[in-house]
């Protein structure tokens, strides 16, 4: 029996693979649960149509990242921070700082695709990587000083 399925299942595929399982798999335990549909003629139609339509949107949102991440290349940021007098940083400084310093910049990024790899708790250069998408990322240096 062949079915489509509707998620990822780590031991058959992923979702909207076509794969062939048992009959009585098939119909006791993944079309009931709603992991799966019957590959019918009909649900294969839907299928190639969702795709095309799901590549189409794919290709729209990273033609968008790329052209963010081109705007964002050549952008260097200077963060200030309070420092003590050996130039440690009171707390430390990390992707809300980046987000706000870009954002001042007129680019807006979420927070959560901004990636420091060490916790940056001294003044000096850093960089982080902002993941745009799971093909583009771009790494934007920055500086933290004493205020």
């Amino acid at each position: 029996m062949q079915v489509i399925l509707k998620e990822d299942i780590a031991s058959l595929g992923y979702k909207d693979d076509i794969v062939t399982v048992k009959s009585g798999y098939g119909r006791n335990f993944l079309i009931p649960q709603g992991k799966a549909v019957i590959a019918s003629e009909q649900a294969r139609k839907i299928l190639a149509e969702n795709q095309r339509q799901r590549a189409h949107k794919l290709a729209t949102i990273k033609e968008n990242m790329e052209a963010l991440a081109a705007k964002l290349e050549p952008i260097s940021l200077t963060i200030g921070a309070k420092t003590s007098s050996s130039g440690t940083i009171f707390g430390s400084v990390s992707n809300i700082q980046i987000a706000e310093a870009l954002s001042k910049e007129g680019i807006e990024i979420d927070r959560k695709i901004i990636y420091i790899k060490d916790p940056v708790k001294e003044v000096g250069s850093y960089k982080a990587l902002v993941k745009l998408h799971k093909d583009i990322s771009v790494e934007i240096p920055f500086d933290v000083i004493s205020e």
